[in-house]
């Protein structure tokens, strides 16, 4: 039984949705267990997606109750042409047997509430989860781009949650195969059910892991920073989180002032997230923008910014 447990003095902390089956070495972690903080979540005894999540006592005070009717419950279903594979018609018959099976109605509704309802759920616990994942992807070949996206926009189309987490580690464990031609597929997967916990993975670490291998891609960050959609500016923001000394420092300070006078909870809260991350590598710098720039910035962001400084 998952005890869901409000923590309103919790600290919080940040990025770090899907696990990847255990015999692929994860990337190398990056604020891996700050994910759920960051995106202002009540803690939880159990964590849903993989992160042991603190409280979002902050998120409470400034926002109120979540509300999914906007952009998360804009879920959308995944729209557009799904690339013939036959890895991708392999892998989800594994993966449609196997899940149901496993689920577990009174605790998928505990993670539904948990989630805030953005989505259902089986009711997978994640070490089970992840054990299902590997037996689903024993024996598979290496897949290539259209297998990714096949795999993945077809997990999306699915209305459980879980089949989305099985897509974001799918992706975060192949997307050195990808091109940069990926980008669109995860801008679908970015504005499909959208919520913190595979927007913020999508965001760092596919998004992040195509603009590294190709810097081209830059140039589509400045406009998704200037999107409408609230979780497209979050991903432009968070998609250096991993680039540690290689951060383009001059394009995350402009993405922090063209989005500091929003409202929206999330994105004020990516815009310190982005920053403290960057301070691990280059406090000096940080600490002046945050002072030269302090009275353009919510609280929040200035808090979040300085937390280590």
């Amino acid at each position: 039984m998952i005890a869901v447990m409000c923590a309103m003095s919790a600290p919080e902390s940040g990025p770090g949705p899907a696990a990847e089956p255990a015999p692929v070495a994860e990337p190398a972690p990056v604020v891996e267990s700050e994910i759920a903080a960051e995106s202002g979540l009540a803690s939880a005894s159990v964590s849903v997606s993989g992160v042991d999540p603190a409280s979002a006592s902050e998120f409470v005070s400034v926002s109120g109750s979540v509300s999914v009717s906007g952009s998360a419950a804009a879920s959308g279903s995944v729209s557009g042409e799904v690339p013939d594979s036959v890895l991708a018609d392999a892998v989800m018959e594994r993966l449609t047997a196997l899940y149901p099976a496993a689920g577990n109605p009174f605790r998928a509704q505990e993670m539904v509430a948990y989630m805030k309802g953005v989505a259902p759920f089986l009711g997978i616990r994640t070490p089970e989860r992840r054990a299902l994942s590997r037996t689903v992807l024993a024996g598979t070949p290496r897949p290539g781009e259209d297998d990714c996206a096949a795999v993945a926009l077809r997990c999306f189309a699915l209305p459980e949650r879980e089949y989305h987490y099985f897509a974001v580690d799918y992706l975060r464990r192949h997307v050195k195969r990808c091109s940069s031609g990926f980008l669109p597929v995860a801008r679908r997967l970015v504005t499909t059910v959208s919520w913190w916990d595979t927007v913020d993975h999508l965001a760092a670490h596919v998004v992040g892991g195509l603009v590294a291998a190709d810097p081209a891609l830059a140039s589509e960050m400045d406009v998704w920073i200037d999107d409408a959609d609230p979780w497209i500016a979050r991903t432009a923001l968070l998609h250096q989180l991993r680039f540690k000394g290689d951060t383009d420092a001059d394009r995350l300070f402009s993405y922090c002032l063209r989005r500091a006078a929003d409202t929206d909870f999330f994105l004020r809260k990516a815009i310190g997230w982005s920053l403290r991350e960057y301070a691990k590598t280059a406090p000096g710098e940080v600490r002046a923008f945050v002072a030269g720039n302090r009275s353009l910035f919510s609280p929040l962001s200035v808090r979040e910014a300085l937390r280590h400084l």
